[in-house]
């Protein structure tokens, strides 16, 4: 074995790359299995739950609290939902779209200064949630 300028086997690094090339390849047979809704559906979770920590709706909403990343967050999901909405069908669809009625409206109440009736994060794709 010969020895690389940071003393690592080259037998190793060669162990080390094929181990990731096998895990590469179990995490795309992993994707391959997972249904799009699935997908979709996971994206939108965890969306949501960040844009709902952003808003304040968290434990320590003092410390948590980030209106602009919240606005981020929400505009990201209502666009998810109403790209998403008709290739996962209205039962999987609705609870996400509650779900974004929520934040927009806790957006809003968090909000020191207020946005125009359909100018809210997310309105461009929902409408105004007022």
């Amino acid at each position: 074995m010969s020895e690389t300028p940071n003393e690592q086997p080259v037998d190793s690094t060669n162990e080390t790359l094929i181990a990731s090339s096998e895990t590469v390849s179990q995490a795309t047979r992993d994707i391959a299995d997972v249904a799009a809704v699935e997908v979709i559906t996971t994206a939108a979770v965890h969306l949501l739950s960040a844009a709902a920590v952003k808003c304040g709706l968290a434990h320590n909403p003092d410390e948590e609290t980030d209106l602009d990343e919240s606005r981020k967050l929400i505009n990201a999901l209502a666009g998810l939902v109403a790209a998403g909405a008709p290739e996962i069908s209205d039962s999987h669809a609705r609870p996400l779209r509650d779900g974004l009625r929520s934040v927009q409206l806790a957006f809003r109440e968090a909000s020191s200064i207020p946005d125009a009736p359909g100018k809210g994060p997310g309105e461009k794709w929902t409408g105004s949630v007022i």
